[in-house]
């Protein structure tokens, strides 16, 4: 997994990277095939805004979070992403299992 953070206005302190870092680990439990991970953190007035972008085998996931703590941004995103992983990787399950199912509708001979 390529892992790339970025900061707009807003240095990148070892502390966010690694704290960013730990929490994207979770998106690896749920799902092996993550190629590519771009986090950009941004800051505009009281606003600290974490995104990310996820490019997985087929699809690019992207989410946003937005808190006045970057912290808390993070976290937020986190969980975000962590359901769109979650939601991805059952509808991608459930492709393979409807097609074996519509052929015995049509009462193929699989065998």
């Amino acid at each position: 997994m390529n892992l790339t953070i970025t900061g707009h206005h807003l240095e990148v302190t070892p502390a966010i990277r690694g704290y960013v870092e730990e929490k994207l680990k979770r998106i690896t439990r749920h799902f092996d095939n993550v190629i590519d991970v771009t986090v950009i953190l941004s800051v505009e007035k009281l606003r600290q805004k974490a995104e990310v972008n996820v490019h997985v085998r087929g699809k690019d996931i992207y989410v946003e979070a937005i808190e006045e703590d970057m912290y808390a941004a993070v976290d937020v995103l986190a969980d975000k992403l962590d359901r769109q992983i979650l939601k991805h990787k059952e509808k991608s399950g459930d492709v393979h299992r409807g097609e074996a199912s519509d052929l015995k509708r049509q009462n193929v001979d699989l065998g």
